[in-house]
């Protein structure tokens, strides 16, 4: 379900799906690199600004699925204009400090991001840029990503299937709002 808040800035509700807190689980491969599966959390929330702030935290996972140690992290700032070009800010732990800029697909909530501009501190890694493709599928949150570096051609690296994470208020806050009438043996409400 798609809540718009009503202090949602007017120019962010096509990002709306974005909103709220989400967790799951993905594959890492990149030349150079481990392999491994991760779980990832991530955050898109909003003040009433004309844009949506955005927050990653990833880790490597054992065989178990137990966290292992930190894999990545992401910080960055949302926008989108009235003809759906969005533009993204972002700055990883590792150094990197990247400007995206892509669309919001039509008449779907897909976003695809290509980087525009890419710096890197001294202790980075290289890295020369990326694409990204976010979607909002039968409720849940997918993502792939794309990235180059000088010595590797364009290329996935990783991608992630994050569900929403639904917190003690939210579900007091929907259970006020159903309705008085609700069947009592739940079967009824599906006819």
């Amino acid at each position: 379900m798609i809540e718009i808040p009503s202090d949602l800035h007017k120019d962010l509700v096509p990002l709306a799906f974005l909103l709220g807190n989400w967790a799951g689980a993905g594959v890492h491969d990149f030349p150079g690199s481990e392999k491994c599966n991760f779980g990832q959390e991530v955050t898109f929330t909003h003040d009433g600004r004309d844009f949506l702030e955005y927050h990653s935290h990833s880790w490597v996972l054992d065989k178990d699925g137990n966290k292992v140690r930190p894999l990545e992290s992401e910080h960055g700032f949302w926008r989108i204009d009235a003809d759906r070009k969005v533009e993204v800010t972002m700055t990883r732990d590792d150094g990197v400090i990247e400007i995206w800029y892509g669309e919001l697909a039509d008449q779907k909530p897909q976003i695809d991001l290509v980087t525009d501009a890419v710096a890197r501190t001294a202790a980075s890694q290289p890295y020369s840029g990326g694409k990204r493709l976010y979607g909002y599928v039968k409720s849940d949150l997918m993502w792939v990503g794309e990235k180059q570096t000088p010595e590797v051609e364009l290329r996935p690296y990783m991608s992630a299937h994050l569900k929403k994470v639904v917190t003690p208020e939210e579900v007091e806050r929907w259970a006020k709002a159903l309705p008085d009438d609700m069947p009592d043996d739940g079967i009824a409400f599906f006819k």
